[in-house]
């Protein structure tokens, strides 16, 4: 044979072999799936609720007109500081002050009759008294004529005594009879008198009452004619100037704001919170935040209130005041106080909140990424061959068992022996990039962590390969 011949079987021979190594290569790979992987590790592992929303004074009131008039006087400007009970503005009162000025005098005139009613039950009283007194000195004068006049009939009856003397001592008995009459009968005119006099006395201090209502009433509206501060406070607002017409709010309709005092001493940050995280906030858990207006600060705080009812995302309001039922995203409200507020903040600045709802020391956790859900029944071994005997059972399986197929297992995919092997898995606190778990691994197991494609649809007992890998980045000119 030629050497040329010898040389093309050679090659041919090691072409042939080449084949043989490939196909055999591609077909043990055949079924293989590429993964990236990870191992279950021990951390620190702290669960944050993030939420934005804006800062505003813990205690702030809106101030509105009272009495319907012309602004004449604003006696204060934003950002001015005031303190409770200061004159803040002053609305038209030339009506109001006439009424007030007019229930004062009528007031006084009320009291001085109820004066001099008193003055006149005092002398009745003591006119009663000193009557009655007179009545006492009269009824012993009578008892005294009495037993004269009864010792003098005997007398006379024996003729001891002269029919003159006689007669003088019945005409004096006689005398004081009508004297104590008349006494008594002036004492009934006197307490006649007082009884007049106490009603007078009466219908006067009814009139002073009724004039001091009258005058607290009309005060009453005088005053609401002059705004002054409910708080030690900063004007955060000032909406009206000196000269325009204010209203007071009807039932249907928004009065005037003057203006608004905010107590600044202790400031707020209002969070709008999802309903997905509004569990995991307590009263009390610690917050960062930051205001978008003052960059490059953290501020602490604490959480100091929690909503009970949810927010429509869309309209602001309350799902509970909402006339039409709808499944759009909710919010709960949540306030956080700042710690120590910085000088410069202003009520309505943008800010974001961190809210720490939990913290665990060196707990075993895995990449949120790695965990999954498989249904029960897909996690069940296939035998080859019983396919199409599972497909023929089919309907005749128990509607039991095939609900409890259906039960949905969360867990990962742990690496072993070449395969991605289904574990159940226990989970706790959710960090930023970490989950916690509570039971079904153990520190430093292979889990399954990429991609996103292959846990979601790589099966339990698949063969993988596992490349981690950094993907290079094509840079294009």
């Amino acid at each position: 044979m030629k050497p040329k011949w010898k040389i093309l079987i050679a090659v041919m021979a090691v072409v042939v072999a080449g084949i043989g190594v490939y196909a055999s290569t591609v077909y043990s790979q055949r079924g293989v799936v590429t993964v990236q992987t990870g191992k279950v590790v021990r951390q620190d592992l702290t669960s944050v609720v993030t939420a934005s929303g804006e800062i505003k004074p813990k205690n702030y009131i809106n101030i509105g007109a009272n009495a319907i008039g012309q602004l004449t006087e604003v006696l204060v400007k934003e950002g001015d500081h005031v303190h409770r009970g200061q004159l803040l503005a002053k609305i038209e009162d030339v009506q109001p002050g006439a009424d007030v000025d007019a229930q004062k005098a009528m007031l006084s005139s009320s009291e001085a009759d109820a004066t001099a009613s008193e003055a006149a039950l005092r002398a009745a009283d003591q006119n009663i008294q000193m009557l009655q007194a007179a009545i006492d000195q009269s009824n012993s004068d009578l008892d005294r004529a009495k037993a004269d006049y009864e010792r003098s009939e005997g007398l006379y009856k024996e003729q001891l005594m002269a029919k003159q003397d006689f007669e003088s001592k019945k005409f004096a008995y006689d005398g004081q009879k009508a004297a104590v009459a008349q006494s008594v009968s002036r004492l009934a005119q006197s307490r006649t008198q007082r009884e007049q006099a106490a009603a007078t006395l009466s219908s006067a201090q009814r009139r002073v009452t009724q004039a001091r209502a009258n005058l607290a009433r009309f005060t009453d509206v005088l005053e609401k004619h002059n705004s002054v501060s409910p708080l030690d406070g900063v004007v955060t607002n000032l909406p009206v100037r000196a000269g325009e017409t204010v209203v007071p709010g009807l039932q249907n309709q928004t009065g005037t704001l003057i203006m608004t005092i905010a107590d600044m001493s202790l400031i707020t940050a209002e969070l709008k919170v999802d309903e997905t995280d509004i569990v995991n906030v307590k009263l009390g858990q610690p917050a960062e935040v930051t205001i978008d207006a003052v960059p490059n600060k953290t501020f602490q705080g604490h959480v100091t209130e929690i909503g009970n009812t949810a927010i429509l995302r869309s309209s602001g309001v309350a799902a509970s005041q909402s006339a039409i039922s709808s499944q759009e995203a909710k919010d709960f409200k949540v306030v956080v106080v700042l710690d120590n507020p910085p000088d410069e903040v202003r009520p309505g600045l943008s800010c974001t909140a961190k809210i720490t709802t939990a913290v665990r020391q060196n707990v075993l956790t895995i990449p949120i990424q790695a965990l999954t859900v498989r249904q029960k029944g897909d996690l069940e071994p296939k035998t080859p061959g019983t396919a199409g005997a599972q497909a023929a059972t089919k309907t005749k399986t128990d509607p039991a068992a095939e609900k409890a197929r259906k039960e949905e297992l969360q867990g990962v995919f742990v690496v072993s022996g070449g395969k991605a092997m289904f574990q159940k898995v226990d989970t706790g606190i959710t960090g930023a990039t970490d989950i916690e778990v509570l039971g079904g691994l153990k520190e430093g197991d292979e889990i399954v962590t990429g991609t996103y494609q292959v846990i979601r649809t790589v099966r339990n007992e698949t063969q993988v390969k596992v490349d981690n890998k950094t993907p290079e980045t094509t840079v294009k000119s």
